[in-house]
């Protein structure tokens, strides 16, 4: 069977778009289970309160729940262990060093399959304030009413 081209997006953290400024994205390969990868490939992953913890010079997703496989057997992994993210060591050293030092956070922006491999796209994110998010939406919203009021500007000429 030829191997899978391009990317093929299978879950995405919209939630921390919302809650997080997203300053700079990496990616990072994950080592994974037979059974996750094919419970992942049905869609059955969440990312919503997911994180990225640096501990003894690598990288884990904490908070990744992945379901199940329903034809698995007694080999299935447990939904929410720890997932060990592949990147190379001196960007891992960087990584810890900017969360560390300037308080920022790694958090899962989506993850998706590339050239039939699993990856994680990761994002360095500081934390919204309430105000801030309150002014992505009403600025949502704005645009959302300019396209709307375009859109029907020229249906009763």
């Amino acid at each position: 069977m030829p191997r899978q081209q391009g990317v093929k997006v299978i879950a995405q953290n919209k939630k921390a778009r919302h809650d997080y400024f997203v300053e700079e994205s990496f990616e990072a390969g994950l080592a994974l289970r037979g059974t996750e990868v094919k419970s992942i490939r049905q869609g059955r992953v969440n990312l919503k309160e997911s994180y990225v913890h640096a501990q003894n010079g690598e990288l884990f997703a904490h908070g990744m729940h992945i379901s199940p496989y329903e034809q698995g057997n007694l080999f299935n992994a447990d939904p929410l262990r720890p997932k060990k993210l592949l990147m190379h060591k001196r960007e891992i050293r960087k990584l810890a060093a900017e969360v560390k030092r300037q308080g920022y956070s790694l958090i899962p922006l989506q993850i998706y399959l590339k050239d039939g491999r699993m990856k994680l796209e990761l994002g360095m994110c500081k934390g919204k304030k309430n105000y801030d998010k309150r002014d992505d939406m009403a600025e949502r919203d704005a645009k959302r009413n300019i396209e709307r009021a375009l859109r029907g500007q020229g249906k009763y000429d």
